[in-house]
C-alpha cells in the first residue's frame, strides 16, 4: 500500500504534522504498513577490500551518501575518519535531535537552540581479546541535551518534550532494550560459485 502525502502546507512543521497524521491514520487501519526497514552497507569505491585501515559505508540505501570509515587509533588505526563507534554515537545524536524537533513541532514549542552530544565509553580489552572477562562493546553511553526554548515557554512543556522525545527516540530505545541481530555469510569464491 502506498501512502498519499500532501505537500502543500505553509511551513515545514505544518507539513510534517500533516504527513504524520496521515501516516498515523494509515497505520491504524493497516498495521502492516508501519513496518519499515532502514539500512546501510559497506562499498568499495575508494578503498580496496584488503585495506585494513579504511572502508566506506553507504548510509540509507538509495541516497548515495557514502561516508569514509577509519579505525580508532587505540586499535592501531590512523583515526583519520570517523570510526564505527563514532557512527553509532552519531546515529543516536541524530535520532535524539530529530525526535526532539518533531515533538516540539507537535507541541507547538519553539526551539531556539539544540545541540545533542553523545559519548560512548569502550574498554578495548574485550575487542582485542586481552581479557575474557571484559565484554566487547560500549560499556556506557551518555547523551547530553543542550536545549533552549523560546522565552515564556512553560517549564512543564520542556519536561513533557524531553520525556516524549526520550520515549520515542528509536535509536535510544534500541540501544537500551537490545534487538535480535542475525549475521549471514554470502560466501562467493573467486570462481563465482556460492
Amino acid at each position: 500500500m502506498k501512502l498519499a502525502v500532501s505537500t502543500t502546507d505553509s511551513s515545514p512543521t505544518e507539513s510534517l504534522n500533516r504527513r504524520r497524521l496521515q501516516h498515523i491514520q494509515t497505520y491504524r487501519k493497516h498495521p502492516e504498513c508501519a513496518m519499515i526497514q532502514d539500512g546501510a552497507r559497506t562499498v568499495q569505491t575508494r578503498y580496496a577490500p584488503g585495506d585494513p585501515l579504511h572502508s566506506e559505508v553507504e548510509l540509507g540505501l538509495g541516497y548515495g551518501m557514502k561516508v569514509p570509515v577509519g579505525v580508532h587509533r587505540a586499535l592501531g588505526g590512523l583515526h583519520d575518519f570517523p570510526n564505527p563507534g563514532d557512527i553509532l554515537c552519531s546515529a543516536l545524536a541524530a535520532c535524539a535531535d530529530s525526535t526532539l524537533r518533531q515533538i516540539a513541532g507537535q507541541l507547538d514549542v519553539e526551539i531556539t537552540k539544540l545541540t545533542i552530544t553523545v559519548a560512548g565509553d569502550v574498554d578495548l580489552r574485550g575487542t582485542l581479546c586481552v581479557s575474557r572477562e571484559t565484554p566487547v562493546g560500549f560499556q556506557q553511553m551518555n547523551v547530553r541535551v543542550d536545549l533552549e526554548l523560546a522565552p515564556g515557554t512553560m517549564p512543564k512543556l520542556e519536561a513533557k518534550l524531553l520525556a516524549a522525545a526520550e520515549h520515542c527516540c528509536v535509536v535510544l530505545q534500541t540501544l537500551r532494550n537490545g534487538v535480535p541481530v542475525t549475521v549471514e555469510l554470502n560466501d562467493t569464491d573467486s570462481r563465482g560459485q556460492s
